[in-house]
């Protein structure tokens, strides 16, 4: 895959209005679909699940990338999968079994991504990088869109990107979490592949527009 890929968060669309604005994201030069998942428990707010799914599978043709904020996601990553998740990424403070529950979702034809929260090491990951598809760092404290952004991140990054050289690994880093224009270049400068814009895109004049400026 090439690097330099956006991919906005449907957590900030319009759920009145939500084949519009994934026809827009089909529209436009997004690269990915990302929708985050969240039930009350592992993070303090709900978001959507299966109904919500079979939406976004009828109606978009960007790869879907699903960020699970869930407690024990083992149990639901094989269903998000069949309702066309292409890579489904589970948080490493959710998933007591880890290993099994990324060999599980490659197994099942997905890519697999594992997620840090802010303050989660990243060395956390030392065992377990050469196996993943995608390490998402979280740069605000997961559950709420619309947060500022983590200034450590950029150390994060670093890291990631050494220990992902350093193990032979082809993940991708994405960062999810106060992405904008004034910081989106420098995030991939930075090493980041993939960048998660929520409130950047959806609540811009021209998200279209925006979407090609984050891509700069």
């Amino acid at each position: 895959m090439k690097t330099k890929l956006i991919a906005p968060s449907l957590l900030s669309a319009d759920f009145g209005n939500l084949e519009r604005d994934i026809e827009m994201l089909n529209r436009s030069q997004a690269d990915w679909l990302h929708v985050d998942v969240m039930d009350g428990r592992f993070v303090p707010n709900i978001s959507f699940g299966f109904p919500v799914m079979k939406t976004i599978q009828k109606f978009s043709k960007k790869f879907v990338d699903v960020h699970l904020m869930i407690v024990e996601p083992e149990k639901y990553v094989e269903e998000f999968i069949e309702m066309g998740a292409d890579l489904v990424s589970v948080h490493y403070e959710a998933s007591i079994h880890l290993h099994r529950t990324i060999d599980l979702i490659q197994k099942k034809g997905a890519k697999a991504g594992v997620v840090l929260n802010p303050a989660t090491p990243v060395l956390m990951l030392e065992d377990i990088i050469a196996e993943v598809d995608l390490v998402l760092l979280m740069s605000v404290n997961p559950g709420f869109g619309g947060q500022k952004f983590i200034e450590n991140t950029y150390k994060k990054i670093a890291e990631t990107k050494d220990l992902i050289l350093s193990n032979n690994s082809t993940a991708l880093i994405q960062v999810d979490g106060g992405v904008n224009l004034e910081n989106a270049a420098k995030l991939f400068d930075a090493g980041a592949d993939v960048l998660v814009a929520g409130n950047a895109v959806f609540s811009s004049e021209d998200p279209e527009r925006t979407i090609e400026l984050l891509k700069i």
